[in-house]
């Protein structure tokens, strides 16, 4: 489990350089405010936006779940406390405002980076220049 990514992941990279090359500028790893050793994988602080790509086998994916046949006790309780701790990071989050968006790591990153743009751009906080930014 060790040589597993936690950040910089396939999807992830696909998806920031497809934001990035629409002109999205966001910040990578930001640790979510008020929780220890929890980070959010994209964020876009000013709209208050977070974007997390989840790891189908980590995360549950309702569409690849499997379950190890060794040692499978341990494991149960490890994914279910997975699943436990998005939950407890989602309602964290939007109590403080922001808006949170799961993709799973199986997504087109075409559509995944399209459906983010369209949350940014409508969470965007008017600026001071007459909307032209």
């Amino acid at each position: 489990m060790s040589l597993q990514r936690r950040r910089d992941t396939a999807p992830e990279v696909l998806i920031r350089k497809l934001l990035h090359a629409w002109g999205l500028r966001f910040r990578v790893t930001l640790p979510v405010p008020g929780m220890a050793r929890r980070s959010i994988d994209i964020a876009f602080p000013r709209a208050r936006v977070a974007v997390f790509v989840d790891g189908c086998f980590w995360h549950v994916c309702p569409e690849h779940r499997t379950s190890p046949a060794s040692n499978s006790d341990w494991w149960a309780n490890k994914l279910a406390t997975n699943q436990a701790r998005d939950i407890g990071t989602n309602e964290h989050l939007s109590e403080l405002g922001w808006t949170v968006v799961r993709i799973w790591e199986h997504e087109d990153p075409l559509k995944a980076a399209a459906k983010v743009r369209e949350v940014v751009q409508a969470g965007r906080p008017a600026s001071g220049l007459n909307g032209l930014r």
